[in-house]
């Protein structure tokens, strides 16, 4: 932790440093408000200067920088890790933290034809080493082999081309991941390459940007979407996309790691994958917009499922149970509980689910997430969860004279399958979560912020989070946590 203190003054500096530029450079073209609705940033400067077509980009370079600091209170628990599991959140105070930096470079080679590579810094500290929540991790922003060492790394790289189809021309604006351009409004589009299925999949306009928004990860997307993904969330793969008006239907095939929320991919992208197709469509009620979209999942992986793992240690608990494991496990000690070293092959994992967005008054929205997957198998990249619904609303600051502002409220809940707690309760663990046993209850979380914006594109966000039956034990918590956020856009 005091080794990153001088990485947090100077990045925190840098943020000044740089907004203080782009302030300079607002103020001295014009006293008016810049011309983008949430601030102003380079490519519009450059734009501004006759330096950029900012409407048929060749070329644009976005940025962001985010430090998230959380503390976690004391709790109720009258046991922790029973019999060495080592998967509970600890009872006692901690502190935990994220940085990330992110450079998102686009360019045109041909109409149509864009390629996009996005370099990425992390460093964080989690709570209890990212053990001991199940659908509601405080910290979006966390890795599972994230260190407090800044590692730096490609997050995206990959080839983009559209096919026009006709219909409307619509004007797209310039964006991270995204050339200002004229397209279609009834298009094809490709992508392949190195990314995270979230860039184009389960998008929602009042939970889905979390470094201006919720902090929870409950809100990034459906908690039960175990898609597949490396440890840091990112995979290789493609996604075919067909947009016809306002209806849209997308498909994508990508590889999974080889062992749960690792690294390492494997590469073998017709026997171990994972597979999403989502139907979408824009809508205006009253006047105004929403959208839904239907998603659906297909695992095709090298997991466990949980009734192998109990019958496989039911056949031999002096051999089959989690501390004589001897292929990748999650490291518990436990000599006389089951665990999913001894059941993983070939198996699948699906879900479905539904993502609702509507706008109320033009400072006013609203989000709705739920889904249902199988809960027969491990989660393998995502959060162990087998269900999970979310709810939530953002409030504009026009109403109190803070245009840029904002203030959120919001509610989500994780499930378990009857099989997945009966696990539990042998003493089991998976990659998150596994206290020894359990009193079974929904995980839940409140989370609410107001977001602050200082000036141009940098916020900052205070975020309380109350999270009760922490890893879907009624035996443990409440736990209320405390977050800032600072971000920087440029």
């Amino acid at each position: 932790m005091n080794g990153m203190f001088p990485i947090k003054i100077n990045l925190f500096y840098f943020i000044l440093l740089a907004n203080t530029i782009l302030a300079d450079t607002a103020l001295a073209k014009s006293a008016e408000p810049s011309p983008r609705e949430d601030g102003y940033d380079f490519m519009q400067y450059l734009a501004d200067k006759g330096l950029h077509d900012i409407d048929d980009e060749r070329w644009n370079i976005y940025g962001q920088i985010t430090y998230i600091t959380n503390v976690k209170n004391g709790f109720s628990a009258p046991y922790s890790n029973f019999n060495n599991t080592g998967g509970s959140l600890s009872p006692l105070q901690e502190a935990s933290y994220t940085t990330t930096a992110t450079l998102f470079m686009g360019a045109k080679f041909w109409r149509g034809g864009e390629l996009y590579f996005v370099p990425e810094m992390l460093s964080e500290k989690p709570l209890s080493g990212l053990k001991g929540l199940g659908s509601t991790i405080q910290n979006f922003e966390l890795q599972k082999n994230g260190t407090e060492e800044p590692t730096y790394y490609m997050s995206r790289g990959f080839f983009k081309q559209s096919w026009g189809l006709g219909g409307e021309k619509q004007k797209v604006a310039s964006d991270p991941m995204q050339l200002g351009t004229i397209e279609d409004s009834r298009r094809i589009v490709l992508r392949f390459g190195e990314f995270s299925i979230l860039d184009f999949f389960d998008k929602n306009t009042y939970s889905g940007d979390l470094r201006k928004q919720f902090t929870n990860m409950a809100f990034l997307t459906y908690a039960a979407y175990d898609f597949a993904a490396d440890a840091r969330g990112y995979t290789w793969g493609a996604v075919a996309e067909l947009i016809w008006d306002d209806w849209a239907v997308r498909f994508g095939h990508i590889l999974s790691p080889k062992n749960p929320n690792q690294l390492a991919l494997d590469i073998q992208p017709f026997k171990y994958f994972g597979q999403q197709i989502e139907l979408e469509h824009h809508h205006w009620i009253a006047d105004q917009p929403g959208a839904i979209r239907l998603l659906g999942y297909r695992n095709q992986e090298n997991m466990a499922k949980f009734a192998d793992a109990i019958a496989a240690y039911n056949a031999n608990p002096v051999v089959n149970n989690a501390a004589n494991c001897q292929s990748f496990n999650y490291g518990s000690n436990d000599n006389y509980a089951p665990d999913l070293c001894w059941a993983r092959k070939l198996n699948v994992k699906m879900g479905i689910g539904l993502n609702i967005e509507q706008q109320l008054l033009d400072d006013i929205g609203l989000s709705l997430r739920g889904m249902y997957s199988d809960g027969q198998t491990e989660e393998y990249s995502y959060t162990s969860t087998d269900q999970s619904l979310s709810a939530g609303s953002i409030i504009g600051g026009r109403r109190w004279g803070r245009a840029h502002d904002a203030i959120g409220i919001g509610y989500a809940a994780g499930f378990l399958s009857q099989i997945n707690i009966k696990y539990l309760a042998m003493g089991g663990v998976d990659s998150f979560i596994g206290d020894g046993k359990i009193n079974y209850s929904p995980e839940q979380v409140l989370d609410s912020y107001y977001s602050f914006n200082i000036w141009n594109e940098t916020w900052l966000t205070a975020d309380y989070q109350h999270i009760t039956n922490p890893a879907y034990n009624a035996d443990r918590g409440p736990v209320d946590i405390f977050s800032f956020k600072a971000h920087m856009e440029f």
